[in-house]
């Protein structure tokens, strides 16, 4: 696991990239080893099941450690997630949005979110067509417990190479053009996991979420 941390640290150079870490198929045991190795970024996409690995660790990894929400939320789940997380990356809708920044109101605390936009048509993932997300923008960033730092994108299960940079650079161009139109500052761009994560940082990447390139043997 040292070596697979460090070749993708030496990949990203330069670039100010933070390193998540994935720990869908991790074991307690890897979680730590990541963590003696230098990662203190973990991402989850099951509620459940990120609450109980973190549970599951010393209390020295849970309090130099941050946890960030990555798959889909569901709105029931919302009141479970907010204040577990140092991000949730994928807010999908405006009505979720809404269920976050009421159950953070409720917890007196601002919850620091993503927004999910699917820059591709993929029936298969949930997420903010661009006219979608220009039209409800103004009413997401007005409510008043979330802080929206950014977007975030999957790309097609299917796309090739073309496509995957066609993802990145969009949403990359997204953010700017959001940004200038609200003037909000939205600094945050999570994309790339582990089979295009070079990609992404290439195209302006901050987060990278990466598990089985870690985690494997």
């Amino acid at each position: 696991m040292a070596e697979n941390i460090a070749l993708i640290r030496e990949t990203v150079g330069s670039y100010p990239v933070k390193l998540i870490a994935v720990t869908k198929e991790a074991e307690s045991v890897q979680i730590e080893e990541a963590f003696r190795n230098g990662v203190t970024e973990f991402g989850e996409s099951r509620v459940q099941d990120a609450i109980a690995r973190m549970d599951s660790l010393s209390p020295t990894i849970q309090a130099a450690s941050n946890w960030h929400f990555i798959g889909h939320l569901q709105r029931n789940k919302a009141k479970l997630a907010v204040g577990r997380f140092a991000l949730i990356h994928s807010v999908d809708s405006l009505r979720l949005a809404k269920e976050i920044s009421k159950q953070a109101e409720q917890k007196g605390f601002v919850q620091p979110i993503l927004l999910q936009v699917k820059i591709l048509p993929d029936p298969s993932k949930s997420g903010f067509t661009q006219e979608e997300l220009r039209r409800e923008f103004s009413e997401i960033i007005s409510l008043p417990n979330i802080e929206c730092r950014g977007l975030m994108t999957i790309t097609p299960l299917d796309a090739d190479d073309r496509q995957t940079r066609q993802c990145f650079e969009g949403l990359a161009k997204f953010k700017d053009e959001l940004s200038k139109t609200f003037g909000v500052p939205l600094k945050e761009l999570s994309m790339g996991m582990s089979d295009d994560w070079r990609e992404a940082v290439q195209c302006g990447s901050t987060m990278v979420r990466i598990g089985r390139a870690i985690f494997k043997q």
